[in-house]
């Protein structure tokens, strides 16, 4: 009730001081919304080509997230939070007064806020696939209140274009957002058009060595759990990393990231250099390059590491309770494109036998990643200059 109350006044503040300044005259600017940079980074990248003189404003969902930009030196970034009042207003401004808006997530304040008719507001996810549900068809809604589930509603009512790498996620949209057909754009995702860059690639590899030297020319295994509130994903999980790590080879290194929202660091043991957490690495696209085998339960970075066609274990330790309080798109075992895991015995055992099938990790990219073909950035960023020059 009192979390309630406070989310209602803040919406309520929010609308009002967005009200008052929309009575300022409208600019050709783009306000991008964001709390995964990479999509976003990417698309200014190509933004800056075709569109020099024009004005790019990033609203930072969290410090680390503003820092990120800051150090790719794009556009003007405030950290979009009450708790920074002159960036938190300013931030409100370019708001209402933008041409274009792009987020790359849900915001709750959207659901108290009208845009200019000629607005053109566009969701580019941060998710390139989806195994977990969310949005209108996440099994937590139940657990909300009526008027929250009404907020979630008013938010994704506010998606006028959202941008998709393959049919299948057409399909998740239509249902997670209550989306039509012809606000679909079969652009692909950005931040995978890295994948196709292979000077770029390159640079990428050679820059994740030199900071993490250690790493060159050894096996690296990358354990990447997905998001579970407040479990971090290695304390509480049934991976036992070093009874995995004692049936490895001296030649194998096992990285672990956590989910971006994560705060509490890993709690690895001490094991010669054996094993490393690499949560702070702000690209995970970057950590894949370097990666022999991904090791991941419900994330959606096996859509991303299927563009290397390399082989995915899955470990989802907590299958049965995590379906009923999240919830999946379809049969689970029928969708991940690799061997399941329960113990970490299993684990070892599929990593000591080594046979993995790649024309099924193929199958799985084609089928989620039809859209993304080494061009999305530029055609998200031409979409984008099309409507600010509307």
């Amino acid at each position: 009730m009192v979390r309630e109350c406070a989310i209602s006044l803040y919406l309520t503040l929010f609308s009002l001081l967005f009200r008052i300044s929309s009575l300022f005259p409208q600019q050709k600017k783009i306000v991008f919304c964001v709390s995964f940079p990479e999509n976003s980074m990417h698309i200014y990248e190509e933004l800056k080509k075709t569109a020099d003189d024009k004005r790019c404003i990033f609203l930072a969902a969290t410090a680390q997230t503003k820092e990120m930009l800051e150090e790719k030196q794009i556009g003007q970034v405030l950290e979009f939070t009450p708790r920074k009042p002159k960036a938190f207003l300013a931030g409100i401004r370019h708001l209402a007064t933008a041409k274009v808006v792009i987020l790359d997530n849900y915001f709750g304040f959207l659901s108290s806020i009208t845009f200019k008719p000629n607005v053109k507001v566009l969701q580019i996810w941060h998710a390139a696939g989806a195994i977990k549900t969310f949005g209108l068809k996440d099994s937590s809604i139940q657990n909300r209140t009526s008027k929250a589930n009404q907020r979630f509603k008013d938010v994704y009512s506010k998606f006028q274009y959202v941008i998709t790498g393959s049919h299948e996620m057409d399909h998740i949209f239509h249902e997670a957002f209550s989306i039509q057909e012809r606000q679909i754009m079969h652009t692909g995702i950005p931040r995978t058009d890295i994948f196709f860059d292979e000077t770029r690639k390159k640079e990428t590899i050679t820059k994740v060595y030199s900071e993490y030297p250690q790493f060159e020319n050894k096996r690296i295994l990358l354990y990447a759990p997905t998001f579970r509130g407040e479990n971090n994903g290695i304390t509480n999980s049934n991976l036992d990393i070093k009874q995995l790590k004692n049936r490895l080879g001296e030649d194998t290194v096992i990285l672990i990231r956590l989910h971006p929202s994560i705060k509490e660091k890993a709690h690895l043991p001490e094991m010669d250099a054996a094993v490393y957490d690499v949560s702070e690495y702000p690209y995970i696209n970057e950590l894949l390059l370097i990666t022999d085998l991904l090791i991941t339960d419900y994330s959606s970075i096996p859509f991303e590491y299927s563009f290397l066609r390399r082989p995915m274990i899955f470990f989802p330790y907590d299958l049965e309770e995590y379906a009923k309080d999240r919830g999946f798109w379809t049969d689970y075992d029928k969708l991940v494109p690799g061997p399941v895991a329960y113990t970490t015995a299993e684990l070892a055992d599929i990593l000591a036998k080594n046979e993995y099938d790649l024309d099924r990790i193929d199958t799985f990219h084609k089928r989620w990643n039809e859209y993304s073909t080494g061009q999305s950035s530029e055609k998200v960023a031409a979409l984008i200059i099309e409507w600010l020059n509307d």
